[in-house]
């Protein structure tokens, strides 16, 4: 029913396939997941950084959020994700905003009870002025959610966007520079400058945590997963979390695909 609705729309495949996920992921994984650790959706307001489409926010607004916005630098992505909302009838505000350099409106201020972070601090440059700026949106109580996969974890270097043989290989990031910039020199150019870039943050568990001791954040609960919960609805795998025990050594920078946190403002 979905999918007959999106094709409908006249938008690229690119922007109703990430759509669709995103849908799935929220619905099936992340409200539930949510839920469970006590938060409920139903009248709170909820902001999604980096939302691309925004799939993820139609499935909160589905479960009674009263507020959402959607936020990228994407212009034509949150136009996808606009049009979308407009055909399904939900209102979802979709804003183009970069929390890092752009000032934050004073309507944003204390206003949000979740600010959801999916895959996306690990290509900011200034992670921690984003903190920063997100501990200014969020409510006293709320909660920030987020997600990443390690650097050092198998696709952690995000080879895997070069769509070239070598960048289907786990952990070819770890090579030297002088034999990685060799083997996938062939990658699309805009997705080459990303993995070097990326390969200039790394982030890891370690440093996020100390990130997020520096801005102010509590970690009120994390989890890591072998094979993470998107990966069910981009590959049709099942979700596989990191034995606890491996959890809490070094050794989920390697073996966790996903670092998985809910952060509230240290005093709340």
């Amino acid at each position: 029913m979905i999918e007959k609705q999106l094709n409908k729309l006249g938008l690229s495949r690119f922007n109703t396939y990430y759509w669709e996920y995103q849908y799935k992921l929220g619905k099936e994984y992340i409200v539930p997941h949510l839920q469970r650790l006590g938060f409920s959706p139903k009248a709170k307001s909820v902001c999604e950084i980096g939302s691309a489409e925004g799939g993820v926010l139609f499935a909160v607004k589905e479960a009674g959020a009263s507020n959402c916005l959607a936020t990228d630098i994407a212009q034509s992505r949150l136009d996808a994700g606009e049009i979308i909302a407009r055909n399904f009838g939900y209102s979802i505000n979709f804003v183009n905003h970069n929390i890092i350099s752009d000032q934050i409106p004073s309507n944003w201020l204390n206003s949000f009870d979740l600010v959801i972070l999916r895959d996306v601090i690990e290509h900011l440059d200034d992670a921690r002025m984003a903190l920063n700026n997100i501990k200014k949106i969020l409510k006293p109580d709320g909660w920030l959610y987020i997600t990443f996969p390690p650097y050092y974890s198998p696709f952690g270097g995000h080879q895997h966007l070069l769509q070239t043989f070598f960048g289907k290989i786990p952990f070819i990031h770890w090579l030297p520079d002088s034999i990685l910039n060799v083997l996938i020199k062939n990658g699309r150019p805009v997705d080459l400058h990303e993995v070097k870039r990326l390969r200039g943050i790394r982030l890891t568990v370690k440093k996020f945590f100390q990130l997020a001791h520096n801005t102010g954040f509590a970690v009120l609960h994390s989890e890591f997963f072998i094979i993470r919960p998107v990966y069910k609805f981009k590959f049709g795998l099942k979700t596989i979390r990191l034995p606890k025990p491996f959890a809490s050594t070094s050794l989920k920078e390697i073996f966790a695909t996903e670092a998985s946190f809910i952060l509230v403002k240290e005093g709340s």
